[in-house]
């Protein structure tokens, strides 16, 4: 098996960076922020934070391919790092602390790109979780401090705690119907959003969690998170890892029945 303890310390010095980036703007009265073509906000300190992070893997993997949000793709080869410099903008420009860095390394193998490497840092928060393939899931405030995490062990909806980013995501896929059938089912529902519910269930105060519509930046380092942790990461069609455009992560003793619920489009007018 590889040896991945390398690459996960350059994912920690490169957070640390970008933490830095992003905490010396974070809630600043004269942030810029601009809307990118899909509506979606960026601010000045996304673009510094994915600059840093990209001059770090030029320096320290030159041979690395990477994708980011803010600036796309360069290079190809079976290494690809990819990046998220802040997941979460719209809390960050509000000054809301729930928004994070996400760094993955993902290499290429019999099933395609695969992230092997992630790391998850919510510097307001005062939190960071890492994974690496083989290595098992951590939180702490670095490699040096961290702590194992794992899934928790619920085995029925009637007992589980269910997180989601919002509801119209759903309803403009026509999903709802389904999405609300779940809720239902379950013991408990909050709308975390973003990066935190994943790294809920990973750590187990969180039991399932599904967004309808995501990114490969979105997914990529809380995917290796979750299934370091022995929990289960698909996409809503059982697909395993962060390729399907959506998300469905679990404890994975739910995961069968979370993908009951939303592994199907609804029929119009059925």
């Amino acid at each position: 098996m590889a040896d991945y303890h390398d690459d996960l310390r350059l994912a920690h010095a490169l957070a640390d960076a970008a933490d830095a980036a992003t905490m010396a703007r974070f809630q600043a009265l004269d942030l810029k922020v601009e809307t990118k073509p899909d509506m979606t906000p960026v601010s000045e300190a996304d673009r510094a934070a994915e600059e840093l992070i990209r001059a770090g893997l030029h320096r320290e993997r030159p041979a690395d391919a990477i994708l980011g949000e803010e600036y796309g793709v360069e290079g190809t080869g079976p290494r690809r790092w990819v990046i998220d410099p802040i997941d979460g903008t719209k809390n960050y420009v509000r000054g809301v602390p729930v928004w994070a860095t996400l760094i993955a390394l993902m290499e290429e193998g019999e099933t395609g790109f695969q992230p092997v490497v992630g790391v998850v840092s919510a510097p307001a928060l005062g939190r960071r979780w890492w994974a690496a393939k083989g290595l098992g899931a951590f939180t702490g405030t670095g490699p040096e401090s961290g702590t194992r995490i794992g899934v928790s062990q619920v085995a029925s909806l009637a007992d589980a705690s269910f997180a989601y980013s919002s509801l119209s995501g759903w309803e403009e896929r026509g999903r709802l119907d389904s999405f609300l059938d779940l809720t239902r089912a379950c013991w408990r529902t909050r709308a975390y959003g973003d990066f935190w519910p994943y790294m809920m269930v990973a750590e187990g105060t969180v039991d399932l969690c599904a967004e309808p519509e995501l990114s490969l930046w979105d997914m990529a380092a809380v995917a290796v998170v979750v299934q370091e942790a022995g929990g289960s990461y698909t996409g809503l069609d059982g697909r395993p890892g962060p390729h399907s455009g959506n998300a469905a992560a679990s404890n994975g003793l739910l995961h069968e029945a979370l993908l009951g619920h939303l592994g199907h489009e609804e029929t119009p007018g059925a």
